[in-house]
């Protein structure tokens, strides 16, 4: 579901990806790791503790490609703040990173591929999103050896892509809505149904709204969404398109393959 002409234009987008496309293949050389230590973690853990430093320092590394992006001044100091950049074009840019699995490494993987973590959380919502001006950057980063150094990895970014927030904001909120969700106080908390609001909702019977809970035990007919807005699971074409392709890039496989093995998860789960 897209949610075509919502926001920022696709040749406005086209245009901010051309200039930050500099970016690909920039190494973060204070990031650099032992390639020893990976084999005590999994992939995923990798990406987590990583990707926290990689966003914190991003903002304070000369060393990589200026490409017109700086701290969004109204916001400085604020670690949760909305939007992350201002970029010289006049688009307010959010920033995600996407950790890409390197399976040249030894690490300590699991049987199967986790979800990726990435989400685009409740603190953005309508409320807050300029629709002409807003884009989420996703940086898609890999474990690489570094260039200079043997026997270490570094953080390398191997891909972006530029989507406008606003339309990623209603897909998400829909996705939630057409699930039977809603949102608490004034899109402050997204709820899902708990199983005893299922139990209502396909009885017909009346639900609870005035309050949530955050755990089955609590008895409310709905509870806080803790998937909520995923990148994985927001319902947008273009951004699912992309996903998919740097899952690819982690497994050896073609955005294709990746989806047509997604399709085949499906069926066996019905």
């Amino acid at each position: 579901m897209v949610f075509e002409g919502a926001g920022i234009s696709k040749e406005r987008l086209d245009v901010l990806k051309s200039q930050l496309s500099p970016l690909i293949g920039t190494q973060f050389d204070t990031l650099t790791l032992p390639m020893a230590v990976l084999t005590a973690f999994e992939p995923s853990q990798i990406g987590t503790i990583v990707g926290s430093l990689m966003d914190a320092l991003i903002p304070h590394l000369d060393s990589i490609p200026q490409v017109g992006l700086s701290k969004h001044g109204g916001l400085l100091g604020e670690r949760e703040g909305y939007p992350d950049y201002i970029h010289v074009s006049g688009i307010r840019v959010e920033l995600k990173l996407l950790y890409v699995d390197n399976p040249h490494l030894e690490m300590k993987r699991p049987p199967t591929r986790r979800e990726p973590s990435a989400r685009l959380t409740q603190k953005v919502t309508v409320k807050n999103v300029v629709p002409e001006t807003d884009a989420l950057l996703i940086i898609a980063y890999q474990l690489q050896p570094h260039l200079y150094k043997d026997g270490a990895v570094t953080p390398t970014i191997v891909d972006l892509d530029v989507f406008s927030v606003i339309e990623l904001v209603l897909a998400r909120d829909s996705r939630l809505t057409n699930a039977g969700g809603r949102w608490f106080g004034h899109y402050e908390t997204p709820g899902v149904l708990s199983r005893i609001g299922r139990e209502k909702y396909k009885n017909n019977m009346p639900l609870a709204i005035d309050s949530y809970g955050r755990k089955e035990s609590e008895g409310k007919d709905y509870n806080e969404d803790t998937n909520f807005g995923k990148l994985k699971r927001i319902p947008h074409k273009d951004l699912q398109g992309f996903l998919r392709k740097c899952i690819g890039i982690g497994v050896g496989l073609s955005a294709r393959q990746v989806e047509i093995e997604e399709l085949s998860d499906l069926e066996q789960d019905i």
